[in-house]
Order: C-alpha cells, then structure tokens, then sequence
C-alpha cells in the first residue's frame, strides 16, 4: 500500500470511494463537490492506493490554530489492515510539518465502532459541543 497526495487522475476513483464508504451523506457533502472546494483551497487530500486502486483517503484543514480530519474513508474489504490508521498518521504528519499541534475530528456519536479506531490511534473524546449553521 502507497499513501500520497492526492492528484487530479485521481478524481473519479476519489468521488467514486467517498460514494461507496459514505452512501447517506447529505446532498452538501456530495464527493464532487467537496474535492473541487478542498482543492480550491488547499491540497491537503491523501489517498491510499494498492495494486493501482484506491483504496482509501482523508481529507486535512489547517487553520493556523489546530488540525482537521475530514472524510476518512477505506474501503469495507480492505478495513482492519492498518490503512486506515496509516492514512491517519500520514495526515497527522503532514499537519505536523506546517506547524499543527492539535488534530481534532467529528463522528457521528452513535458510530461506536469508529470512535474505537480513533482511540486505537490516541484520540479522546473531549467536552465540547459541536454546532453549524448552513449560510
């Protein structure tokens, strides 16, 4: 398995990936549209590729101020083989080379078997409250 940036060849397999791991994401996370936004402001997209296919990605924001994983995705046959923990590394990494301290996520909170993964990866769940606002 070869974790790297994401390119533009990688498109199509990026939105297909993103459609089949996230089926029931609201119509504003649709895979399309998400990859034009991110790239139009930075290329903090990963992927995880093996035999030529991609098998899984996640998406980073820095701030100035703390880190962001979004849209961590692997493949379900190609799960418990450490791709997604490398993944997640890798976009840690790389945040911490810019300058990042603090990496934070969101999970859904009923999603028990991801906030596992998470806390396998020295993640905690912290007291806060999250809040958005569509504008």
């Amino acid at each position: 398995m070869k974790i790297r940036k994401f390119q533009e060849s990688d498109r199509i397999s990026l939105i297909e990936l993103w459609t089949v791991v996230f089926p029931s994401d609201p119509l504003h996370n649709k895979p399309s549209t998400v990859v034009s936004a991110k790239l139009a402001v930075d290329d903090l997209i990963f992927v995880a590729e093996q035999g030529g296919q991609l098998i899984g990605a996640c998406m980073a924001g820095y701030d100035g101020h703390r880190g962001w994983l979004y849209s961590v995705a692997v493949l379900k046959e190609h799960r418990r083989s450490g791709s997604g923990a490398a993944l997640v590394k890798y976009a840690i990494q790389t945040l911490k080379t810019i300058g990042c301290i603090k990496v934070n996520l969101q999970i859904r909170s009923t999603n028990a078997e991801v906030a596992a993964f998470y806390q396998a990866l020295g993640f905690s769940v912290e007291d806060r409250l999250s809040m958005g606002r569509f504008i």
